[in-house]
């Protein structure tokens, strides 16, 4: 905290110092059940060096570390769309197990959003979310996205089909 009870937040790029701490936190059955496979599981400290290269290869970056307090807290990124969709983007973020519950997510949540509309000239940012992921909805609607619908058993998690909750936040033109 500092000095007036604030936790402090900010998001960054990825430090070739993070590599143990991302991998320890992502090595997680509980993060690994809320994103997409291709999400390793387990993950190894390979992984992580492999992810932080391929973050910091980016240009513009769009992949960010979630720092709290001065430690590695998470990841948040936007994929750029292409195409006719040029000027969309989709979210994806993920915090770890230690954090949950802080309102970390909501505030990595606002401050990418700010900087996709602002920075990389976006005027749609949406996510989707599985259906038992109850955090992450509550996360999105706290930060003024909108659910436009639900996939139906549009996702195959764990052996086991559940629907997708689809949010998206536009900019006002």
């Amino acid at each position: 905290m500092n000095t007036s009870g604030q936790y402090i937040l900010k998001l960054r790029g990825f430090l070739d110092s993070d590599q143990s701490r991302l991998a320890e936190l992502c090595d997680n059955k509980n993060i690994w059940n809320n994103v997409r496979d291709i999400f390793p599981s387990p993950y190894t400290l390979k992984n992580a060096e492999e992810f932080i290269r391929s973050c910091q290869a980016e240009n513009p970056c769009s992949t960010f570390a979630i720092e709290f307090n001065s430690e590695l807290a998470g990841c948040i990124g936007l994929v750029k769309q292409t195409d006719i969709y040029i000027r969309s983007a989709e979210l994806g973020y993920w915090i770890g197990e230690p954090y949950w519950g802080k309102g970390i997510a909501t505030r990595a949540v606002k401050q990418i959003v700010d900087y996709g509309f602002t920075q990389l000239g976006l005027t749609r940012i949406y996510a989707g979310v599985f259906e038992y992921n109850h955090a992450s909805r509550r996360v999105l609607e706290k930060s003024g996205f909108i659910l436009e619908g639900v996939l139906k058993k549009a996702v195959y998690k764990n052996d086991t089909f559940c629907d997708e909750y689809r949010y998206a936040k536009i900019i006002e033109l």
